[in-house]
């Protein structure tokens, strides 16, 4: 059971889900059956591709195909239409404009539109495969970015009310890497303000709303990006993680995000600096989650961090059968909900279908492990925000401003107690990974929390006990205080208020390629899931 009282941006709300329960779907899979928990009236995962021949506004299917299936078509296979002359960037980008204005009062996932300029790149893109030129790795593809990153000429607001004037003068490294792949950039997706919170609502841009079930956030602080992916307005898009804020929305909105291990991907100053702090792709499957990551991936002359040397993932791998899997269910201190932890057993045992064997660990983490990972983030990020509270506190959301006022009680030796911490965990964790090839673990200890939940005033109770409100029902932040992990979140199911669940896969430092193996065989297993077909908001 989970249940949160809180009073956000439209008013107050409180939820109680005892009375709710899950319905089990059985869904072909290979040759076998999965169970996966699902709420009642919900498709299930694998769902047959129904194909695609869409070119200059003729459908060529054995299927019927509506522009709606055009937003949810998978990246890989728009390149592949695009090249072979049988889709054209110009109608896909056509057909995402026209499901953001259907969907997005209701959602809210995007910010700055750029439809016209948008759409003169997706002509250009029309233009060269047409005429059989060389094109880059997204070449005509619609990518939300998010709305924190700069572009040059360009407004960035990082959702505050501070910033809603501000327009780039340069453009950050991993977008660049973004538009020189001819990605076309048709919208900007929302962010909490300064991406400083789990879910996304903003004073300058309101409530971002979970596709699924709009009751729900969307998650933080990619909350938008995950949003449009989920609703069928972006094809890609780009996120960033500091404590979760990749893969907390991948979860809440059944998607696949990522977080390289740290310097795998350039960042900015100061942050480039910072190993909690991580650029990453979010995308509706694994291998788009791919394509994206090896344009964003490698050294940047601008940051030191970046690693060497350019790290090219396959899209395709050997079959995981004889893979060592370690399994927690509650990385020792969290509280999980009972239809997460289900939905996570149940993931396991796909795992163990393909041939993996699957051990419950006990990592042994300090009960304060969370709380230290709060410390590290108040000092670090809210020392940040800090600098603009005596000019603008009275224009900063509540959870800004807060975790900017904390910083003041913040000491070095305390920072020093937050590294100690992190190498404890991963003195327990780091000969685990000797013995076994990947930890699986839940993503979020909850589906999710409602749209406009305020973490200052808000409280968050799981199986009826209360948690931290900012970050105490999400599992992410672990892996920022061992940022050299790398972990992709993929979908686990279902629960029963509508609202996706996740699961981390989390490899040994800096072996990328492992988490996206089993994230593929995992995937494929299943049939895939959002989009191409398979369930959809």
């Amino acid at each position: 059971m989970t249940s949160w009282t809180g009073s956000g941006p439209t008013g107050s709300r409180h939820a109680d889900m005892s009375n709710h329960a899950g319905t089990v779907c059985h869904i072909k899979a290979a040759d076998r059956q999965f169970l996966l928990t699902a709420p009642v009236g919900m498709l299930g995962f694998g769902l047959p591709d129904p194909g695609l021949r869409w070119w200059n506004g003729v459908l060529r299917t054995e299927a019927e195909m509506t522009k709606d299936d055009l937003c949810y078509l998978s990246a890989h296979k728009a390149l592949e239409a695009f090249r072979a002359r049988t889709l054209s960037p110009v109608e896909l980008l056509q057909a995402v404009i026209d499901r953001a204005a259907e969907v997005e009062p209701q959602v809210n996932a995007l910010t700055y539109t750029h439809y016209d300029t948008a759409m003169e790149a997706a002509r250009r893109a029309e233009a060269r495969y047409a005429k059989g030129e060389a094109t880059g790795a997204l070449e005509g593809l619609p990518v939300g970015i998010k709305d924190e990153s700069d572009i040059a000429g360009l407004p960035t607001s990082g959702g505050s009310l501070i910033q809603k004037d501000y327009v780039a003068e340069t453009t950050s490294p991993v977008n660049e890497r973004i538009l020189a792949e001819g990605a076309v950039v048709h919208a900007r997706t929302a962010t909490p303000e300064f991406s400083s919170a789990g879910v996304t609502w903003s004073r300058l841009w309101g409530v971002t709303r979970n596709p699924w079930n709009p009751e729900f956030t969307p998650g933080g602080s990619s909350g938008g990006s995950a949003a449009s992916l989920a609703s069928g307005t972006s094809t890609l898009a780009s996120g960033s993680d500091i404590g979760g804020s990749i893969r907390i929305p991948a979860s809440t909105c059944g998607i696949v995000g990522y977080k390289p291990p740290y310097g795998r991907n350039p960042e900015e100053p100061p942050f480039n600096m910072d190993f909690y702090c991580h650029n990453g792709p979010l995308a509706r499957n694994v291998r788009d989650a791919i394509l994206l990551q090896n344009v964003m991936c490698g050294p940047h002359p601008k940051d030191i961090a970046t690693l060497r040397p350019k790290l090219v993932l396959p899209t395709d791998y050997a079959p995981i059968r004889g893979m060592k899997i370690a399994l927690s269910r509650d990385l020792s201190v969290f509280e999980v909900d009972r239809e997460v932890e289900r939905n996570t057993l149940a993931a396991a045992d796909v795992f163990r279908a393909l041939g993996a064997t699957v051990t419950e660990v006990d990592l042994d983490w300090p009960e304060n492990c969370l709380q230290q990972s709060i410390d590290y983030l108040v000092h670090i990020f809210g020392s940040y925000i800090a600098e603009m509270l005596d000019e603008h506190a009275d224009e900063m959301t509540s959870y800004a401003r807060h975790i900017a006022e904390l910083a003041a009680t913040t000491t070095a030796r305390g920072y020093i107690e937050t590294l100690n911490t992190a190498g404890q965990m991963y003195n327990s964790l780091g000969p685990i990974l000797e013995d076994y090839d990947l930890l699986i673990c839940p993503t979020l200890a909850v589906s999710a929390v409602p749209a406009d939940f305020d973490s200052t005033t808000g409280t968050v109770e799981i199986n009826g006990k209360p948690v931290d409100p900012f970050l105490g029902w999400v599992m992410t932040t672990p892996f920022n205080m061992l940022s050299r992990l790398p972990v992709l979140s993929v979908p686990s199911g279902f629960a029963a208020n509508g609202v996706p669940t996740g699961l981390q896969i989390v490899g040994r430092s800096y072996s990328d390629a492992d988490v996206f193996r089993a994230g593929i065989a995992y995937e494929t297993e299943l049939g895939g899931w959002i989009g191409d077909g398979a369930a959809r908001p």
